[in-house]
């Protein structure tokens, strides 16, 4: 087969020979052109998602320092709430000693009572009116000293006849009626048992025997020794807490580190091929440059091509590094609420009606007022020519949730219109002297009106809104 093309004199690409030849050259080089173009549109995509990664890894970060931080905290006020409750207990033993004495006397001396008690026997002897046969009756039921029973009360009979008796309630539960014992029986056993009691608490000890004070002294020594080497323990124990802290937290930022330094090795080579293929992407739109220089037009159908092929490559905003932690990136906060007035809101029907009100009544005519004939007709068209412009300039601005803006100094139209005619209701007022203040009102709206218009006559805001 014969070669149908011609090798440049540098050796490097073959010239094309034939109109068909040419135009599939062209073609080769837009489709390669249009192939590396559709790679580097996803460029974007690439570094919103890098952006993405190191807000994710700065957050983690954030996290895993402030989790630091918690932690360190919590140990702390473990530590202040250990030792301050064992400081508190170590305080106390002086009162829980002195607790501990008391019940110590308390059950000795309940003991000496209940000794006492048991060896005193009731005896005809010693009870007025209460024989020998009363004293085996008792002890019939259970009842022979004077740790048997503890009190006497009033009760129906057990046969349910003859009234009320008398029941001896006994120490070990229970209660029992002894024929012959009534009130006056009962009221000397009830004296005898309480001289008894009395005699039993007066014997009973009044102070610990020192045996029995130095085994309380030795358990709260022993108590204090313990809460002493457990407030000594509390540091220690803190500062190991601390230590693994510490130690898991340098683990999770290594981890994160590595994690990091992977994530921004595969960002860096995926960005390296990019910026090859931009390369790539400028060395072909130089050699179909130099193509269409060296061929000239290959035809109506890939005229369109290969201007679009030799567009510039969209440039990309700037990227911060992937080694420098960004800052987590927050929404995007929605634009500043613009002035009063500068957005055709709801807000703007206020003036409209009021001009719109004013137009029906005018003004200066309200009450017994009577306003000359001129100024009824001025300020009516005043107000009618301020309604008219509102609604023409509010009415196509107005749209669902995106109401577009007014032109600039509309407001201070509004508001120049709105005290002109409060000046001119002023003047028209016969009854009140505002005189003086309906000057002041009207050299103010006359200046708001001209700065308004100046605004809206500038060409820098000439048809602001519009849009």
């Amino acid at each position: 087969m014969i070669d149908s093309t011609t090798i440049q004199r540098n050796g490097h690409t073959p010239v094309p020979s034939t109109p068909s030849e040419i135009r599939a050259e062209r073609r080769r080089l837009i489709e390669a052109i249009r192939a590396l173009r559709r790679l580097l549109d996803k460029r974007h995509a690439f570094e919103v998602a890098d952006v993405r990664r190191l807000n994710r890894e700065a957050r983690e970060r954030s996290r895993a320092e402030a989790a630091h931080g918690k932690s360190l905290q919590r140990i702390a006020e473990r530590q202040a709430r250990q030792e301050g409750s064992l400081t508190r207990k170590v305080t106390g033993l002086d009162g829980k000693r002195d607790h501990k004495e008391r019940q110590a006397l308390a059950v000795l001396r309940r003991e000496s009572v209940q000794r006492t008690l048991n060896s005193t026997r009731l005896t005809a002897s010693q009870v007025n009116g209460i024989g020998h046969g009363l004293i085996r009756d008792l002890a019939a039921k259970g009842i022979t000293t004077a740790a048997d029973f503890k009190r006497v009360s009033w009760g129906k009979a057990p046969n349910g006849k003859g009234g009320e008796v008398l029941y001896i309630h006994r120490t070990r539960g229970g209660k029992v009626h002894i024929n012959g014992i009534g009130e006056h029986r009962g009221r000397p056993l009830m004296e005898w048992r309480r001289s008894a009691v009395a005699r039993a608490e007066a014997l009973a000890p009044h102070k610990l025997p020192p045996d029995e004070r130095h085994r309380i002294a030795e358990i709260i020594e022993a108590e204090r020794t313990r809460l002493r080497n457990e407030l000594a323990e509390v540091p220690r124990a803190a500062e190991a807490a601390r230590t693994e802290a510490v130690r898991l937290h340098s683990e999770t930022l290594t981890r994160l580190t590595a994690d990091e330094r992977e994530a921004a090795d595969r960002a860096a080579e995926r960005r390296a091929e990019f910026d090859a293929m931009a390369e790539q992407l400028l060395e072909l739109q130089a050699a179909l440059s130099a193509h269409m220089d060296q061929h000239g037009d290959a035809g109506r159908r890939i005229r369109r091509a290969q201007t679009r092929a030799l567009r510039p490559a969209t440039s990309l905003p700037a990227i911060p590094s992937p080694r420098q932690p960004v800052a987590p990136t927050k929404k995007a906060a929605p634009p500043a609420a613009p002035a009063a007035g500068s957005r055709a809101g709801l807000g703007w029907l206020l003036p409209i009606l009021y001009f719109g009100f004013t137009t029906v009544v005018g003004v200066g005519e309200l009450g017994e007022n009577t306003a000359p004939g001129w100024l009824m007709i001025a300020s009516r068209l005043f107000a009618l020519a301020a309604t008219a412009e509102l609604l023409r300039l509010w009415i196509p601005r107005r749209r669902w949730r995106t109401a577009g803006r007014m032109p600039s100094g509309t407001g201070w139209q509004a508001v120049g219109v709105f005290l002109a005619l409060a000046a001119a209701g002023m003047f028209a007022d016969e009854k009140s002297d505002v005189f003086v203040p309906a000057c002041v009102v009207s050299v103010l709206a006359a200046l708001l009106l001209i700065a308004g218009t100046g605004l809206r006559t500038s060409p820098g805001h000439t048809g602001t809104g519009s849009r």
